[in-house]
């Protein structure tokens, strides 16, 4: 019914929409806060995370909030847990509240025994240290597989962490091999309590969202009404951005909400970046699967003459391979279906890739990963996200961003010298018959390929991971 009821609007919104012929200028009427670029920084690598989040945490004196998809019983995860308790303790008026997806939160990995999950560990902590750091589930869908919560951002006081990465040994380097992501702080007041309000106001105001660190979490379908009821309040939730002069020097910040496809506000900021791009694109996934608008958008700018370079990991840099000398799992397939999907980019824009218009670069730094997401455009516009430009993210998860317009070109350089950090580890694909040849892939790949491929469900695999 709300479908039928919003068609209308969404029908009016793509014929006149300002995003096809006047995407500068609709970016330009964004809210937005006026952040000082020297309170903007990059952290390079996972070790700089890890150190920074600690630290942050140490410090704070009012506010600790941190939003992730999992923070993981492993390790680096109790070092966190251990970390924010001992902030409690030390300063017992500090709000602590950890919000992570209530579905990951309650299984194990991915291929291995069944387990009550990472909220056995939270409940242990309350048990050792008392109630002093909460930690919430957030069921964005009733089932994991139909979305999760995608949400980015860490909190401490006035000053904001924003990353990619969940929390977890190798996100955090722990034990030397790591998962690369990107992590910038931004110490502005305004835009802390804006993505601190958005959080509690949408999370702890829900029904649907409950305590994990607490014994006895109630069964997930018991909460289905309050579910879809939480999904109907995120669809018309947006943070509170004020309509900010820009001074000379300074850099419009502006979060974004995204969920669903339809109003979709960083769906719509990314399209916007991407067509109104003049001369660059730097396009960061870590699992090529670009959803349709997006190489549409893509296309676009090489036809009108734009740069487009676009890094992703090679597949042994994919957190779901699985080398040949393991016994192979089916979730070890998504590596070789993503390689397809660049295979076929790759072909379809050989021209490009030939003259350089186009570059393709793929991360591999031994047995390490890639997580990366984002974009850079021009020299003053680039988008700080977790969403991995993927169909999934695109329509199912909840996710958000960070938009930094800079007119004045104050963060170019530390732009640039991200970029140039990234590539250490990458290389630039030369044509499609650079990558692996898919007679060369293991056996039970090649069988699983030919039978997705053959009833056509490589498409709905795609859709849903």
């Amino acid at each position: 019914m709300n479908m039928l009821i919003n068609a209308p609007r969404r029908l009016a919104r793509r014929l006149v929409s300002p995003l096809r012929p006047k995407s500068r200028t609709w970016l330009e009427a964004l809210p937005a806060f006026a952040v000082p670029a020297t309170a903007i920084g990059t952290l390079h690598g996972p070790q700089a995370f890890h150190q920074a989040l600690l630290t942050q945490i140490a410090q704070a004196t009012r506010r600790i909030l941190i939003v992730t998809l999992y923070l993981q019983d492993d390790d680096a995860g109790r070092e966190v847990m251990e970390a924010l308790h001992a902030a409690h303790a030390q300063r017992p008026e500090l709000e602590i509240d950890v919000f992570v997806d209530w579905h990951r939160a309650q299984r194990g990995l991915i291929g291995k025994q069944q387990s009550p999950g990472n909220a056995a560990m939270y409940r242990d902590c309350v048990q050792r240290h008392g109630g002093g750091v909460r930690v919430w589930g957030v069921p964005v869908q009733n089932r994991e597989l139909f979305g999760v919560l995608h949400l980015k951002g860490f909190v401490f006081d006035d000053t904001v962490l924003y990353s990619g990465a969940s929390l977890n040994d190798v996100y955090l380097a722990k034990h030397g091999r790591y998962r690369l992501d990107r992590c910038h702080r931004i110490r502005d007041a305004a835009l802390a309590e804006s993505m601190a309000t958005f959080v509690q106001r949408q999370f702890r105001g829900s029904e649907a969202v409950r305590r994990l660190d607490l014994p006895d979490p109630p069964p997930t379908r018991t909460l289905l009404p309050a579910i879809r009821t939480f999904r109907q309040q995120l669809q018309q939730a947006a943070y509170v951005v004020p309509m900010a002069t820009l001074p000379d020097g300074a850099v419009a910040v502006t979060p974004l909400k995204g969920f669903g496809r339809a109003d979709n506000a960083l769906n719509d900021t990314m399209l916007a970046l991407l067509r109104g791009a003049q001369r660059r694109i730097v396009l960061l996934t870590p699992y090529f699967n670009l959803p349709g608008p997006v190489r549409a958008a893509l296309g676009h700018a090489l036809r009108r003459g734009c740069s487009v370079e676009i890094m992703l990991g090679d597949k042994t840099a994919n957190d779901f391979y699985i080398p040949p000398a393991q016994p192979f799992r089916t979730i070890g397939l998504l590596p070789y279906l993503y390689e397809n999907n660049l295979r076929r980019f790759a072909r379809t824009h050989a021209r490009q890739l030939a003259s350089g218009q186009l570059n393709l670069w793929l991360w591999r730094d031994g047995g390490n990963s890639y997580h990366l997401k984002g974009l850079f455009v021009d020299d003053d516009c680039a988008l700080l996200t977790g969403h991995n430009l993927n169909p999934r993210a695109w329509a199912l998860d909840l996710e958000n961003g960070l938009l930094l317009r800079d007119p004045s070109r104050r963060l170019h350089a530390m732009h640039e010298a991200e970029w140039a950090s990234l590539r250490q580890h990458a290389t630039r694909l030369a044509d499609h018959y650079a990558l692996e040849s898919t007679r060369d892939y293991p056996p039970e790949v090649r069988r699983l390929l030919r039978r997705l491929s053959r009833v056509r469900l490589d498409r709905l695999v795609n859709r849903l991971l």
